[in-house]
């Protein structure tokens, strides 16, 4: 038999046999994806940054242009407005404005039957200088023994006379204490005043108040008796905006809330001593001189 001729490898082939051959190298998709769970977290961070400062920067152009108005659009704006919201009035404009320069003023007598002060007249005061000066009329502080005010805000205090016009019914007297914020009222001449003008009445009607009524001036330079018959008041504001005991000495105001008088009377044929439609005021030129004021 014949034996088959036996061949050994050679040590390349042996030595190939003995060594695993070499991995085979990763692919640049596999690379990027090792490096990414590698780097998650600041790869994350790092784009939101960028995300974040694109934003930033490109505000203004993605911003939308605004559009340049018109005045149609002003027009249309204005109309929409008046059509949708109603405006407060002329009257209440001119009460909110001069609401903080009004004051109570309590004419009080000792009262030794009651031992204490018994109040025998009020009216209405106009604070007109912020250092505490109040215009009122002679007859609201006449007699008194003890004068208070109230003030817009609840505050009372004492008050004296210091100036009197009994030609024109006019007082001045000025309060001890005042509030912080205290209001001086404007005074407006009465140069340019005509019948029909608005205006506005505020006080303490019957110890009512603060109260507002509105009318129109319906005359200038007017004559009044005193109900008491003993003065005639001259060149006075013909008004019908309602007046009634405890007004007198409250301002008379224009729609802008400015003081163009001092109320001083009703004219009331009866004995019931109430408003009928005419009223009288003091111009403010003569209550300011009372003052020693000369602000037209």
């Amino acid at each position: 038999m014949n034996k088959v001729t036996l061949y050994s490898r050679s040590i390349r082939a042996r030595k190939a046999e003995a060594e695993p051959p070499p991995p085979p190298r990763p692919s640049k998709r596999a690379v990027a994806a090792a490096f990414v769970r590698r780097h998650e977290r600041v790869l994350w961070i790092t784009a939101c940054a960028l995300l974040a400062a694109t934003l930033y920067f490109a505000r203004p152009l993605l911003a939308p242009t605004p559009k340049e108005l018109t005045q149609e659009d002003i027009d249309a704006a204005v109309t929409h407005s008046l059509e949708t919201k109603t405006p407060p009035s002329v009257y209440a404009k001119a009460y909110d404005t001069i609401l903080p320069s009004v004051v109570r003023v309590r004419n009080l007598h000792y009262d030794q039957d009651e031992d204490g002060d018994r109040e025998q007249g009020s009216g209405t005061g106009v604070v007109i200088v912020d250092n505490g000066t109040i215009l009122t009329n002679v007859h609201v502080v006449a007699g008194a023994k003890r004068l208070t005010v109230e003030f817009f805000d609840g505050l009372v205090s004492e008050a004296k006379v210091v100036a009197l016009q009994p030609e024109n019914d006019l007082a001045v007297i000025k309060a001890a204490t005042l509030p912080d914020d205290l209001t001086p009222a404007t005074l407006r001449s009465t140069a340019d005043l005509v019948p029909g003008d608005h205006v506005v009445a505020v006080g303490f009607p019957f110890g009512i108040g603060p109260s507002a009524t509105a009318g129109i001036i319906s005359g200038l330079k007017r004559e009044y008796r005193s109900r008491e018959g003993r003065r005639i008041l001259t060149n006075l504001i013909q008004f019908d905006a309602a007046a009634n005991p405890g007004n007198s000495g409250g301002p008379l105001v224009t729609a802008d809330g400015e003081v163009v008088g001092i109320v001083t009377g009703i004219l009331n044929p009866t004995p019931q001593n109430v408003f009928i439609g005419i009223g009288f005021a003091v111009p403010i030129e003569n209550a300011a001189a009372a003052a020693g004021l000369s602000p037209f």
